[in-house]
């Protein structure tokens, strides 16, 4: 078994539930007590937040560049970066890497395109929904469209995962916010609703809704438990 590397802490409560799917999967898969061989860094997230919200991106990756050359430094076989949002800044977190990365996205697209999708509604924080570092990658590499909500909306979710899901707070009032926003994507058109954000799951589920839910967690893990064990 390959060991995972995980960048992490982006926040810790959906990092959390990484290390939950990655056990959880590798039990499944190999029974007994068999768990995921794992080797985690766990970044400050009100220091990441502060770099996001004044737009240092450039800070951002060099940050956490550093982190995982520390993951790389101990022990790990491949990368997980642990958010969909800090994706904005791969190129930065790859570069001075010599192991592979497996990005959200692209594991994200791959179940897409098996269940052939062709439109899909995303959500997430403001910065993945409103600009093309993610969006643009599924258009681009897989030919899939991404229908995105308003201006307006996107701000109410992005203020949700910051000001409650990033803090372990789960409101019935929020959840009814995300499925309005996912009805809303549905009658547009979208064949299925990305939750692009590794926190939305928490207060999100399929049983919620009955348009086609995609849990970026749930998917990028399934994606690392392959190549864990992959001969």
């Amino acid at each position: 078994m390959k060991t995972i590397g995980m960048l992490g802490g982006m926040s810790w409560e959906s990092t959390a539930s990484y290390y939950r799917a990655l056990n959880e999967g590798v039990k499944a898969r190999l029974g007994g007590l068999h768990s995921a061989k794992l080797c985690l860094v766990s970044v400050d997230f009100a220091e990441i937040e502060a770099l996001q919200r004044t737009g240092d991106w450039d800070s951002a990756g060099t940050l956490l560049a550093e982190a995982a050359r520390q993951v790389e430094r101990g022990g790990a076989d491949f990368l997980l970066i642990c958010t969909n949002t800090m994706h904005k800044v791969v190129a930065a977190i790859e570069a001075p890497l010599s192991i592979p990365l497996i990005h959200i996205a692209d594991a994200t697209a791959l179940r897409l395109k098996a269940d052939g999708v062709t439109r899909v509604g995303l959500l997430g924080t403001r910065f993945t929904m409103a600009e093309d570092f993610y969006k643009g990658r599924l258009e681009e590499r897989f030919g899939i469209e991404v229908l995105v909500p308003d201006t307006p909306t996107q701000e109410r979710l992005s203020s949700i995962i910051y000001d409650e899901l990033c803090l372990g707070v789960i409101e019935d009032a929020s959840r009814r916010v995300y499925l309005e926003a996912i009805a809303e994507l549905a009658r547009r058109g979208a064949q299925g609703v990305i939750l692009g954000c590794t926190e939305i799951a928490l207060l999100v589920q399929q049983p919620h809704t009955d348009t086609q839910l995609y849990d970026t967690t749930a998917l990028h893990a399934h994606a690392a438990i392959e190549e864990a064990l992959a001969e």
